[in-house]
């Protein structure tokens, strides 16, 4: 096994990783470091999240970037905010044995007059986000003609987060002949466009196969009613005393829900979503970092980028409709060389979605019960009575309180002192559990779990002329529902998106709201229009209803009980 002095890097580099607790390289370390060190080739990293990635850039570009000159050399790209703080940072640690560097974080959310003072005072190496750079650029504060090396981290959730149009503008203020360095988890067609664009024969790595999943990650799902899922979770999060976890939920509304309720619970949580503000995120952040939160509920698109140390646990409270969001989100856990598990919660009519992303991954996924009552009793009570076997006893300080509580305990035996001690944790959770029914549901792979019961009985199934082409996924058109139609997710069943169009179900009591409520609307300059249509098994293939048309044209003209002023909000947040 190589060791970082092998890799060419100079003594004082390889002090300084020693000093942080790096032995040995990584293998993306280990494959990439010799290879940048040359300093004249693109580059493209393909690895998964929590393999090393930072000083597998940040090593080889501390190496080539001459410090005593004040030309801004390299520039780093971060998708958010706190990756970006958290590379600026490793660069700092790296260097500190090496040498004297001035690194220059640039982010949204913090002073622009300061980062640009920063920038102006002479930095090396610029990490930035896309939005905040360009901000910089506009202002015609910063310099990237002098750039050498430019590294693209996380390329793939940066062009997941929009960010394309951005990179395309940013890539054309930088020379020609830089080197760039693409590190990316997994390689989607527009990461290849960015390959092709701008990049000359890079050298390519893979470490691992591509698109396989972290080998240390245990890929667990439960089957669980909708009804159950928030019981379900809280069953999970009490069978794991120890947890350190990230729970995902795919909108907003459901992130701050859900930690709401597992706050008023009793729960250490708190939610990360998108309408934070910039100091309330950093304050959540920075709880989650300092473990006085043990749970953070989060977004994808909000959790883009988070680096935290010891994550045992993510949890899928709704399995992720994209095969990068999954990667991403598992990728949180099991970090540098450590173990973590990461458990879906599906349905059933979600067996065939589980088997596609373990197919993917080529890894295997392990169903697991939901645990019982007895069993989160026991395993909370075990927990307790190992804390108890581990504390630290303070024996000065306790000293002179011992003679008032051994009086105070003199008439209780051994036994019956274990049993009452034991009962402070013991009896909390028996309360809760003493009747708890089993929250697990029958189901096997394949088969004819097309969608959930309630739907294929009775449900209304709708056509709407919306599809994947107006840029909707699963969760967009969840939203959609609920902004015009005031239904949550629990009210809507299966969506089918096609290219152009979309079908979707609801409760059948829920019909009319769609039908008044969404005829007529205008998404992205185009008006929609909704339909009832046949269910797939009255032998109809989803034809439309003839029916269906009538009604919503007759009710979308009588006004439908909306204001004209939440039309239009609802209209800006769409158009």
């Amino acid at each position: 096994m190589k060791s970082f002095e092998t890799l060419g890097l100079s003594r004082g580099l390889v002090e300084s990783v020693q000093l942080i607790g790096f032995e040995t390289p990584t293998p993306i370390q280990e494959k990439a470091i010799p290879v940048l060190l040359n300093g004249n080739r693109d580059f493209v990293g393909l690895a998964q999240t929590g393999t090393g990635k930072t000083a597998a850039f940040g090593l080889p570009l501390l190496e080539l970037v001459d410090d005593k000159s004040r030309d801004t050399q390299a520039l780093v790209l971060a998708p958010t905010r706190e990756l970006g703080l958290q590379i600026a940072n490793d660069l700092e640690n790296f260097s500190e044995k090496f040498k004297s560097f001035n690194i220059v974080a640039v982010y949204g959310g913090s002073s622009i007059s300061e980062q640009i003072r920063k920038v102006k005072k002479g930095a090396q190496i610029i990490v930035a986000t896309p939005g905040r750079l360009i901000d910089l650029i506009d202002r015609k504060a910063i310099n990237l003609k002098t750039i050498k090396y430019i590294v693209l981290d996380e390329a793939d959730e940066m062009l997941n987060m929009g960010f394309k149009d951005d990179l395309d503008k940013i890539l054309s203020f930088t020379p020609d002949d830089k080197a760039t360095w693409l590190f990316s988890a997994t390689m989607p067609r527009e990461v290849r466009a960015i390959m092709k664009n701008y990049m000359s024969d890079p050298f390519e790595l893979t470490v691992g196969e591509q698109n396989t999943g972290n080998v240390n990650i245990e890929h667990q799902y439960v089957i669980v009613q909708e009804r159950d899922r928030y019981l379900a979770l809280k069953r999970i999060l009490d069978n794991n005393p120890e947890i350190f976890g990230l729970i995902f939920c795919r909108t907003r509304i459901d992130t701050q829900k859900t930690a709401e309720m597992l706050m008023k619970d009793g729960y250490s949580a708190d939610a990360l979503h998108g309408d934070l503000t910039q100091q309330q995120r950093d304050r959540v952040m920075l709880n989650f970092r300092q473990r006085s939160l043990q749970i953070l509920v989060a977004t994808d698109v909000a959790a883009r980028g988070i680096d935290v140390e010891d994550i045992t646990h993510v949890i899928h409270l709704n399995i992720p409709d994209e095969m990068e969001f999954y990667t991403h989100r598992s990728g949180r856990t099991a970090r540098a060389g450590k173990k973590g598990v990461s458990i879906a919660m599906i349905s059933k009519r979600e067996l065939g979605k589980v088997k596609q992303i373990e197919k993917t991954l080529k890894s295997p996924f392990k169903r697991a019960m939901i645990p019982t009552g007895a069993e989160v009793c026991q395993k909370q009570l075990l927990a307790f009575m190992h804390k108890v076997n581990e504390v630290k006893v303070n024996e000065d300080q306790i000293a002179e309180f011992l003679p008032a509580i051994e009086a105070e305990l003199k008439n209780l035996t051994k036994q019956e002192l274990i049993k009452r001690f034991a009962s402070l944790e013991f009896n909390r959770f028996f309360d809760y559990y003493r009747n708890a029914p089993d929250l697990n549901v029958e189901g096997k792979r394949g088969g004819s779990e097309g969608g959930e019961e309630r739907y294929s009985s009775g449900g209304a199934r709708f056509f709407i002329n919306l599809g994947k082409m107006d840029g909707l996924d699963v969760s967009k058109m969840i939203e959609l529902i609920d902004d015009y139609a005031g239904l949550g997710k629990n009210d809507i069943g299966k969506i089918d998106l096609k290219g152009a169009y979309s079908f979707f179900e609801v409760e059948s009591e829920k019909a009319d709201l769609i039908l008044k409520n969404m005829n007529g609307i205008e998404f992205k300059g185009r008006q929609v229009r909704v339909e009832v249509t046949e269910q797939k098994e009255s032998g109809s293939r989803g034809g439309r209803s003839s029916g269906g048309r009538g009604r919503s044209s007759g009710r979308g003209s009588g006004g439908g009980g909306r204001s004209r002023s939440s039309d239009q909000k609802r209209n800006n947040k769409w158009r």
